[in-house]
């Protein structure tokens, strides 16, 4: 049995976790097939960007599966942990950007998944929660780390030391959210995002992306020896003589990501 739908258009991949009995909740089956669908996607260069929503228009995830979770031994936790822990590693790691569209609330795993993402829209009655400590653990899938680095530390400890909600309001106040809009309009903002993305240079994307993220985790002066190396990728592309050929011929360029 399949959790996921997949669709691709115009080089756009929609990836829809789809257990709305569930909350959308990352049980083990989700995970491995999404970390499976995301390592086969990875190789595609033909893809321009990557959006992850849930299905329904209440929950784009409730986080780990805590009825799944009960089940396990003290033994297992950690491998279970560890499991969302990669997947949600993999969706930062995948090579083109990546967007969130979020349908609805937003909850522990479920929020630490949309934090691997490079942009995130969200419909204006979604909620926003790390509520991992109300339940005696802390987040485990990156969120100690992505939510300070996204809103600052003293907002993400309030967020984490208390478990509670924050608005959809509040959260594009903090920087959490890219955008928020009426839950009408959720797939009008995110393909309007890809379709600007998607009309780039598909290596460029690529390669920003890369010497942003890596950048990040470096001093000034390391960042900006990696922005050098990536620029260096886009040098010989056919790619960057067609964005300079269309520029001159007042047209819009045609990119393979050649």
């Amino acid at each position: 049995m399949s959790y996921l739908e997949i669709s691709k258009e115009n080089g756009v991949v929609w990836i829809k976790i789809n257990r709305p009995e569930a909350a959308n909740a990352l049980s083990k089956d989700v995970l491995i097939e999404l970390t499976n669908q995301l390592e086969e996607l990875a190789t595609d260069r033909s893809i321009r960007a990557l959006v992850i929503t849930g299905a329904g228009d209440k929950v784009f995830s409730a986080g780990a599966d805590l009825k799944e979770r009960r089940g396990l031994s003290p033994e297992e936790v950690p491998q279970a942990v560890k499991r969302i822990r990669d997947t949600v590693n993999t969706v930062e790691n995948f090579p083109a950007p990546t967007i969130a569209a979020i349908n609805g609330s937003v909850f522990g795993g479920g929020l630490e998944l949309a934090l691997a993402c490079d942009l995130r829209v969200a419909v204006n009655y979604a909620t926003f929660a790390l509520t991992e400590t109300t339940l005696a653990i802390i987040p485990g899938a990156g969120g100690t780390q992505r939510l300070p680095r996204t809103i600052g530390m003293p907002r993400a400890k309030e967020m984490i030391f208390t478990g509670e909600k924050i608005d959809a309001q509040t959260a594009e106040q903090w920087g959490l959210v890219n955008r928020v809009c009426e839950s009408t309009s959720l797939l009008t903002e995110v393909e309007a995002l890809t379709s600007k993305m998607a009309g780039n240079g598909p290596v460029a994307l690529r390669q920003a992306k890369y010497a942003m993220d890596l950048g990040a985790q470096t001093d000034l002066n390391s960042g900006l020896t990696i922005e050098e190396k990536a620029y260096e990728v886009t040098i010989p592309t056919k790619d960057r003589t067609e964005g300079l050929e269309a520029f001159k011929e007042k047209r819009k360029p045609q990119y393979t990501g050649e």
